[in-house]
């Protein structure tokens, strides 16, 4: 069976994100290995420690470099994806070979992308993940989901509508689609 490996950007326990790609392994779990990324005990990156074994950045490159597929799942942040996802991604994006940068884990990667944000939806996010994903040669995913929180945000719990619900299952087959 493939695998599908999710990323939240939110270290939150109960983000919204978090909640948006738990209801896409619900759809996936059927077709797909579903599994989730855990790295809030990555340290920062740094060149000076980059080809040092550190247990933590040999476990989430191993995770991605198994997965057949990434779904990131988006907060936005002052119109960006948050620090600590950026900060996951050097660490992905780094040859495990110095100078090879076709040793890159996440390189040519098959990745969707969706996020539960105020009211761009994360857009501003979402877009800034594309064109970084793109310069990692990743393949992205044609359909995206987003979600305006608006007054939703003082919720405790992600309850998606009808029609975003239809959007993640769109998102889900495009996803699909793309493993055939």
């Amino acid at each position: 069976m493939r695998k599908l490996l999710f990323i939240s950007g939110s270290l939150q326990k109960e983000s919204y994100n978090s909640a948006l790609l738990k209801e896409a392994e619900k759809l996936l779990d059927d077709y797909l290995e579903c599994s989730f990324l855990f790295y809030s005990d990555i340290p920062y990156m740094n060149q000076d420690i980059e080809f040092d074994d550190i247990p933590s950045i040999r476990r989430v490159r191993k995770e991605v470099e198994e997965a057949d597929a990434i779904w990131i799942g988006t907060p936005e942040y002052n119109h960006s994806y948050p620090g600590v996802l950026k900060n996951l991604m050097d660490w992905l994006s780094r040859p495990i070979v110095a100078g090879d940068y076709n040793t890159s884990v996440i390189r040519g990667k098959k990745v969707a992308i969706s996020s539960a944000a105020g009211s761009s939806a994360g857009s501003f996010a979402r877009a800034k993940l594309r064109e970084m994903l793109q310069m990692f040669s990743c393949t992205l995913c044609r359909e995206e989901t987003g979600i305006a929180l608006g007054k939703r945000f003082s919720d405790s719990a992600l309850v998606l509508t009808d029609e975003e619900m239809r959007t993640l299952n769109v998102e889900c087959r495009a996803l699909l689609g793309m493993l055939d």
